[in-house]
């Protein structure tokens, strides 16, 4: 299990639109994330990171949130923690080093440079498949050669245990 007085914390990458099966399973991700103990990491930029954060924040979870603009935002954004980094783009570097593991769901340019230096910095990659989305092709499509992280994709809230189990983010059940 993950060691140290610290909660571990795993980002969430990517983006969805409301109604979809990402959307969705974005939310009960960061639901299960809160309920786990596991310190949610999010720009809170994408209604799939939105959602993943307002949902861990409802369980009574921590929610870290990175954003691009110097400012604060709004007091009703989702987080428990606002980081205004007012990097823009840059920020994608810190969101990739802030967990313990990334989560990506969906995605498009920003989420692959996210992934990018997830991946050249040795974070495993948690990739949502079965949705459609660029995280569908990295399990069988790394960013290169390297074998840098591990790549355990995820597709049901059993499957996403799982590999925080394997990754021993969290305390197996039982």
């Amino acid at each position: 299990m993950f060691s140290g007085t610290r909660q571990p914390q795993v980002c969430v990458l990517g983006s969805a639109e409301p109604g979809s099966k990402a959307y969705d399973l974005a939310g009960q991700a960061g639901e299960l994330l809160a309920r786990l103990g596991v310190t949610v990491i999010s720009g809170c930029g994408s209604p799939a990171t939105r959602v993943a954060a307002e949902r861990a924040k409802a369980a009574g979870g921590v929610v870290v949130s990175i954003i691009t603009d110097a400012d604060m935002p709004a007091p009703d954004w989702p987080a428990t923690v606002v980081i205004p980094c007012g990097m823009g783009d840059a920020r994608n570097l810190i969101m990739a080093l802030a967990g313990d593991a990334c989560i990506v769901i969906g995605g498009r340019a920003g989420t692959i440079s996210e992934v990018c230096f997830a991946w050249l910095h040795h974070r495993p990659l948690l990739p949502l498949v079965g949705c459609g989305g660029w995280s569908d092709g990295l399990p069988k499509n790394p960013p290169d050669e390297r074998q840098n992280s591990p790549i355990l994709p995820w597709d049901s809230m059993e499957a996403l245990e799982r590999q925080l189990n394997t990754l021993r983010l969290i305390k197996p059940e039982g």
